[in-house]
């Protein structure tokens, strides 16, 4: 995935984050069902956004940013833990 459909897929997450709390607002889905979605966006995004710093980071360091693969949800997760 290169850097363009990194911004292309945060994009969507968004898209789709800001969908749901519009609906969660109009009561057409339930908060626990809201919860859980809205943790799936941020995990999502936070991938998304490790992903594209560790690509740009590579480019400006002479790396290849086709080397930059996602990390895990845990080790993405875990960073302030």
């Amino acid at each position: 995935m290169d850097d363009r459909q990194i911004l292309h897929r945060i994009s969507e997450l968004v898209d789709e984050e800001h969908g749901l709390r519009s609906r969660a607002q109009a009561g057409q889905i339930d908060t626990e069902e809201e919860r859980a979605r809205l943790r799936d966006l941020e995990v999502a995004l936070d991938q998304c956004w490790d992903l594209l710093r560790r690509r740009r980071a590579a480019r400006e360091f002479g790396a290849d940013p086709e080397s930059a693969q996602a990390r895990p949800v845990n080790e993405v997760e875990g960073y302030l833990q």
